[in-house]
């Protein structure tokens, strides 16, 4: 009985506002996404956007609904460093098929 006791004055209880907080920001956001499309911004400016408040979205749910804010440092590296990662190499991949891309047509420029 003893550990039950112990258990619940650990768990931890978050305010309410803290997750209408979180809700309303997350309804700003969608509606900064709806706006993108509705005035009919287009490139990589709509999609930069779009990427955006998508990102910001998933953090705020990654960090208050899923608790991530209250976690383990080494959890966090867990989630962030793989996504920061990833995005590196595909930076890298980006720069590379751009040099290819170049090279080649000086490439078939100069042989005609």
């Amino acid at each position: 009985m003893s550990q039950v006791a112990t258990h619940i004055e650990t768990q931890q209880h978050h305010p309410i506002k803290l997750y209408l907080v979180v809700w309303a920001w997350l309804f700003v956001l969608s509606t900064c996404s709806y706006l993108v499309d509705y005035f009919g911004l287009v490139g990589y400016l709509r999609w930069g956007l779009i990427l955006f408040f998508m990102v910001l979205k998933a953090g705020l749910i990654v960090a208050v609904f899923m608790h991530m804010a209250w976690e383990r440092l080494a959890l966090l590296y867990a989630i962030i460093l793989p996504p920061t990662l990833v995005l590196v190499f595909v930076a890298i991949m980006i720069f590379e098929s751009n040099y290819t891309l170049f090279s080649r047509l000086v490439f078939f420029v100069a042989r005609q």
